[in-house]
């Protein structure tokens, strides 16, 4: 049977709570992953969420119709028969704080701060041209994938690359926005090292909660390796994978919020673009199956993000009360992958392999663009942005992006990859660092 917060309106499975009080029970055996969360697994009141099909307010002001536009009734009636403005607005405006981590990653290799943020937390936002974004960054993530670059310099190796931020809502942003927002925000593929970690397209079980592993949730193995691999060299983001910096500091505001704010609404929303709206979809399924939530929606904003998992994923996504909501350009290559023959198109078909067919997560908001002397702009997060601002009309090229080579031999490089794959004449690991040099010359990163 659920149980319900008070002044929350959120139902929680015991679970949840078991959770816990299994928590508590190995933070006291000196577990170090359990201490990471033990000290948010507390039910917390006014976390002021309304249940699934909540009645509408009819109010066009953000604050008005925070829940709706979070996805608490999966965007019923916002999308269709055009998207509300509202909704429309602030989405684009999350794209905006996505792409904030491509203007301050640096990737000067004779930087001190090489593949970490140029910036200062305190001052980030501001000097990506961001200064009103209201929001007050509080920590960066980090993550090294787990995975072997045999062409990469000994000193990059291994180390933890910058891949985004978590921040919360100002006082006077949480007055407009009728809650206040702890928001996490990824950015996508950039490193020969992420590219293979992407093409590690075969499913393994997620098992990320250890007292109730569920072996038929499985994901993307190398999203998977992003988001577990630790690294305890990285000079800026301390010890710990990406996966425990994100549930230590989420669950520390969570909990801030809490005691500084009693009563006030929260949500937890989580952006990303490419790759970084996988990490941010498995955040979320991490964060809503153990519980630490502390029954605020969680909302993924997801930018021509790829398929995570696999049906079981989904299913369990969406039982956990999970909302994502799929921005996806209908031309863009990256949000086929993986799963181009086993998806949920043809699941009814191939029934026996159900297990091993990826399934996206929620509901997509389509974009329809392509420009033939253009053809990076199709996963471009500035050309989203913009088909957003402007209503899904077409936009002016993007100014941030570097120029594209543009020819017939684009065609031509894709289709020899291709064949070479399907013969078999690539060993995975130059395949990853191949695809991952076309995909960065054709700007899709």
């Amino acid at each position: 049977m659920a149980a319900i917060y008070p002044q929350c309106g959120v139902a929680t499975t015991p679970r949840a709570s078991r959770y816990r009080v299994r928590c508590a029970a190995a933070a006291a055996s000196g577990s170090a992953s359990a201490v990471t969360v033990a000290a948010a697994c507390v039910p917390v009141e006014g976390a002021g969420v309304t249940r699934r099909g909540a009645r509408r307010t009819g109010s066009s002001t953000v604050a008005g119709m925070w829940r709706q536009v979070q996805g608490c009734d999966d965007w019923e009636g916002l999308l269709k028969p055009v998207v509300h403005p509202v909704l429309r607005s602030e989405v684009a405006r999350y794209g905006e704080l996505v792409n904030a981590c491509y203007k301050a990653f640096d990737l000067d290799p004779a930087s001190r701060r090489y593949l970490n943020c140029k910036y200062g937390k305190e001052r980030m936002l501001e000097e990506v041209g961001m200064a009103g974004a209201g929001y007050e960054v509080t920590r960066y993530i980090y993550a090294a994938p787990d995975v072997t670059v045999p062409t990469m310099e000994p000193s990059t190796s291994g180390r933890g690359r910058w891949i985004g931020y978590v921040a919360v809502s100002t006082d006077e942003m949480t007055r407009r926005l009728g809650r206040r927002d702890v928001l996490v925000s990824f950015r996508g593929t950039v490193t020969p090292a992420e590219w293979m970690a992407n093409l590690m397209s075969s499913l393994e079980p997620a098992r990320l909660d250890p007292c109730d592993p569920r072996q038929d949730v499985k994901v993307e193995s190398g999203f998977l390796s992003l988001y577990t691999s630790a690294d305890k060299t990285c000079r800026f983001g301390g010890a710990g994978s990406c996966r425990e910096q994100l549930l230590r500091e989420v669950s520390r505001l969570l909990e801030s919020c809490s005691k500084d704010h009693p009563g006030e609404d929260v949500s937890v929303t989580l952006a990303g673009h490419s790759m970084g709206s996988a990490l941010a979809l498995l955040f979320a399924y991490d964060l809503a199956e153990l519980g630490l939530n502390r029954g605020s929606l969680v909302t993924v904003f997801s930018f021509g993000g790829p398929r995570v998992g696999n049906a079981a994923f989904k299913a369990r996504c969406d039982e956990l009360g999970v909302k994502a909501l799929r921005v996806a350009n209908v031309h863009d290559p990256i949000t086929k992958l993986p799963g181009i023959f086993l998806n949920e198109a043809t699941t009814g078909v191939l029934r026996p392999w159900r297990a091993s067919c990826y399934t996206h997560v929620g509901v997509e908001l389509a974009l329809d663009f392509i420009k033939v002397s253009d053809l990076a702009s199709v996963h471009d997060l500035g050309t989203y942005v913009a088909l957003l601002k402007n209503g899904n009309k077409t936009p002016q090229p993007s100014a941030s992006r570097p120029e594209q080579l543009h020819d017939g031999g684009v065609l031509a490089k894709v289709m020899e990859f291709v064949g070479r794959q399907r013969a078999g004449a690539v060993p995975w690991q130059d395949a990853a660092l191949q695809m991952g040099g076309l995909v960065q010359t054709l700007g899709l990163i």
